[in-house]
């Protein structure tokens, strides 16, 4: 059989001192919502698709490998492709939503900003131009 065959979907699972918050943050500001939840986790899926999103709490004993069951975060972007940043930065900012980077546009095209959740994840909006 075919390693690279039967892959029918993609989460990205971060371990984060309240996952919660973090769930709350994304379902608010981001329009996703709950798809499971129970003691400890939360999975999110957004409406218009993707890939779940899924929120573990640090220290879970089921979580393995144990050796990496540390927060999620340094060295990481949580990067959502958006239309019409700037208008999604103006409505974030009126939310209070602390804001790391605002909106600015690289070399190449891509136009991003970014903001801090509650566990201190940083969410990057990117919009190509």
């Amino acid at each position: 059989m075919d390693v690279s065959a039967g892959v029918s979907a993609f989460a990205v699972s971060l371990n984060v001192p309240n996952p919660e918050a973090s769930a709350s943050f994304l379902t608010a500001n981001f329009g996703y919502g709950v798809e499971m939840q129970d003691e400890g986790f939360v999975s999110l899926k957004h409406p218009d698709g993707g890939s779940n999103i899924i929120f573990l709490r640090t220290g879970l004993p089921t979580f393995k490998p144990a050796d990496i069951a540390g927060s999620a975060g340094e060295g990481l972007l949580l990067v959502l492709v958006v239309e019409d940043l700037d208008e999604r930065h103006r409505q974030l900012s009126a939310r209070s939503v602390e804001v790391v980077t605002a909106p600015e546009t690289e070399p190449w095209g891509e136009r991003f900003s970014q903001y801090r959740d509650p566990n201190g994840l940083i969410v990057q909006l990117v919009q190509w131009m």
